[in-house]
């Protein structure tokens, strides 16, 4: 028998080592593609945008409360497959709510330091010009379809309006494969790790109970998502705000020094108590931007998508434009300047009044120890916050790997599409997660190559248009 089964032995162990190498090439592979298209010129280009946009339109983001106003003020639409501003910017924030809100900015801490929060909050902040821009050029060239919706994005404003037709496709391409990775594969992977916290369960069952529950909700179209995301993002939102709140009521005594910290951080790299984050300035500040840019997307092209669904007007004028952009900005805000802001305070306090706690933690466990500190049940509600964060999102990003696939293949290619997403959010349950974020953060540079093309070229138009533009019951400009 030893003899019989001799064979088979070797062959398993040649394929498990042929599989390790080809596992190790494409993590390199994936590493130095990142460091690349990540380093400084992307930087430059991400966050210089961001800075153009903010002063070109006379700093936006003091509109915000208007934005808020009118998120809730959203008419109602006759058309049943037609979503709203407010299940808009639900959706939206569905898919930018996730694992970059907690996993994330704990790991950014442990790679780039505690300065890495202030560079993530300051991307949002300035990021949120951006998203404006490109979702109100994503209302003025979106395109009716047949059963009345509407469909816009990035790929729209290059084909319609920059005749650009090849950059479009490559971006629709881009976002179909991000789709798989930051909105399926990521989310996936943190919902196996939450339950892995609290209970023994196999990574694969994991996967398959998440790529079908999804589906269930995936198949239902635009509409359906969007009713479930308007009642689960409030719930999930508050639920966990509501737990760092109380971690930085707990640590309230060392505020001052955690401000400082992140503050003083940010331009010189300082390692946090408990031997996280001493980093080099520009690790600090790759980190926190890119983990910026993976939780609010500004500048990456998505949440226009769904931005130019919205049924807030029947038409593409500049006034319907104006109203939705400034609804849609408020998802930077909401994503990254509150919530991320609140998530860095909560994780630094916390390290800095029990450093004792963090060493030895690998990056990705910080956000668990950090929750320990609520009176009961702490991992077990952020186990329960992180599955309902990461389900949300996988669920929203379908939305943008659909709008993806209608414009490169029409309808027919949607159902193919969504067994294909319901795949990768198995598969992500199985992958390690250091190649898991790589991949992510590398989609990501590659969708926001073509939709900044788009935004600079338009500049013009934009901060043109938005200066004429009104929302109803403003007051209009006699000249």
């Amino acid at each position: 028998m030893g003899k019989t089964d001799s064979p088979y032995t070797l062959q398993i162990f040649v394929m498990q080592g042929i599989w390790g190498i080809f596992m190790a090439l494409l993590q390199h592979a994936v590493t130095a593609a990142r460091e690349y298209l990540w380093g400084f010129p992307m930087l430059a280009v991400l966050f210089g945008t961001h800075l153009y946009f903010t002063f070109r339109l006379g700093f936006i983001q003091r509109k915000i409360p208007q934005g808020i106003r009118l998120s809730l003020t959203g008419t109602k639409s006759s058309n049943k497959d037609q979503v709203t501003p407010y299940s808009a910017l639900a959706t939206a924030l569905a898919a930018t709510i996730g694992t970059g809100n907690i996993v994330g900015i704990s790991t950014a801490i442990a790679i780039g330091g505690p300065g890495a929060v202030f560079w993530c909050w300051l991307t949002g902040v300035f990021g949120i010009a951006t998203c404006y821009a490109e979702c109100y050029l994503s209302i003025r060239y979106r395109v009716r379809r047949e059963d009345g919706t509407f469909a816009g994005g990035p790929m729209y404003i290059l084909d319609r309006r920059l005749k650009k037709r090849k950059l479009a496709a490559a971006f629709a391409v881009f976002t179909l494969l991000a789709s798989f990775g930051i909105g399926s594969s990521v989310q996936s992977y943190s919902i196996r790790t939450a339950l892995q916290h609290q209970i023994t369960v196999s990574p694969h069952l994991v996967g398959m109970a998440v790529g079908v529950l999804a589906g269930v909700i995936i198949i239902g179209g635009n509409s359906q998502i969007a009713k479930v995301c308007m009642w689960l993002v409030p719930l999930m939102s508050v639920f966990y705000v509501g737990g760092c709140l109380y971690i930085i009521g707990r640590n309230r005594a060392v505020l001052p020094e955690t401000f400082s910290l992140i503050l003083s951080s940010a331009v010189c790299p300082k390692a946090v108590a408990g031997g996280f984050g001493g980093g080099a300035l520009l690790l600090g500040i790759q980190t926190g931007v890119s983990r910026g840019l993976f939780t609010n997307e500004a500048g990456l092209g998505s949440i226009p998508m769904v931005a130019a669904t919205a049924a807030a007007s029947s038409d593409s004028s500049g006034e319907a434009a104006v109203r939705q952009a400034l609804i849609s900005m408020t998802g930077p805000f909401w994503d990254t300047v509150v919530l991320c802001a609140i998530t860095g305070i909560a994780a630094v306090g916390s390290m800095v009044s029990h450093p004792q706690e963090y060493r030895g933690v690998a990056p990705e466990n910080m956000c668990f120890v950090a929750f320990r500190e609520l009176p009961f049940g702490g991992e077990w509600m952020l186990s329960i916050s992180l599955v309902l964060f990461a389900f949300a999102t996988i669920i929203g990003w379908n939305v943008y790997g659909t709008c993806a696939v209608r414009y490169l293949w029409g309808e027919a290619g949607v159902r193919a599409y969504q067994v294909a997403y319901m795949f990768f959010a198995y598969l992500g349950a199985v992958l390690s997660m250091e190649l898991v974020w790589g991949i992510s953060d590398l989609l990501n540079s590659l969708m926001a190559l073509p939709n900044l093309f788009g935004l600079w070229m338009l500049s013009g138009e934009i901060t043109t248009d938005s200066g004429k533009g009104r929302v109803k019951g403003q007051k209009r400009n006699k000249n």
